[in-house]
């Protein structure tokens, strides 16, 4: 569709909006021509929606992964290095996949996705209290779910008139929906629970065994479907 240069940017943006939210299914992404005719502030607004969508409804294997973080250590501050660790990481080979430097390989990155939600949850079983080194393994898990997100994005592509400012909103909503998914579990669950002498024994250790258990099959159907 080509838009007449004189058309308001509301339109334009709320067209495009309609477009991608309509047409895109639970769990796939569309290809829109019609970001390259949009300025960068609007494309950036659109991206950063986008990033957030792809944690907040979308990003269930991402959303397990933050919360098997959480578990572990349901304090904000710890949580909230390691989400900004993650992000960092994941933002990194983002960038190299979509400036074409690394091709990933879908298949294996989406198995390693699943294997890092079922490490998370595993060490939240062993281990009774936060490690120093989880900060240097959310980094490491962060490459590659960078490398995932690459994956998806490639699916929709960027507009080139704004390639570089929307590949950095894209990147900070999905750390909007990674700090809304924290924070929320917080308020349901560590705001009230995380003192109690049980939160471990009935709160973290099941909780962790369900992510584990979606988590392996999740590996098994990326693996042999």
């Amino acid at each position: 569709m080509i838009q007449h240069p004189n058309t308001p940017l509301s339109i334009k943006t709320i067209t495009t909006f309609a477009i991608l939210f309509i047409a895109m299914p639970t769990f796939a992404h569309v290809q829109v021509n019609e970001l390259e005719n949009l300025s960068k502030a609007d494309a950036a607004w659109i991206y950063l929606i986008l990033g957030f969508r792809h944690i907040l409804p979308l990003g269930f294997d991402h959303i397990l992964f933050v919360l098997g973080l959480f578990l572990l250590s349901p304090k904000l501050k710890p949580i909230l290095t390691q989400s900004i660790a993650f992000t960092i990481a994941h933002s990194v080979t983002l960038g190299l996949a979509m400036y074409k430097v690394v091709t990933p390989p879908t298949r294996i990155i989406e198995v390693l996705i699943a294997l890092s939600i079922i490490y998370v949850a595993t060490e939240n079983i062993i281990s009774p209290k936060l490690k120093p080194s989880r900060i240097g393994i959310v980094f490491l898990f962060g490459l590659v779910h960078g490398l995932g997100f690459a994956s998806a994005l490639s699916e929709m592509g960027l507009p080139k008139n704004a390639y570089l400012t929307s590949l950095i909103t894209f990147n900070i909503g999905v750390e909007l929906g990674q700090v809304t998914v924290i924070l929320t579990a917080w308020l349901l669950l560590a705001k009230w629970f995380a003192h109690k002498p049980y939160y471990r024994s009935r709160v973290v250790i099941p909780l962790s065994c369900i992510i584990i258990a979606i988590a392996a099959c999740w590996t098994v159907q990326r693996i042999f479907f």
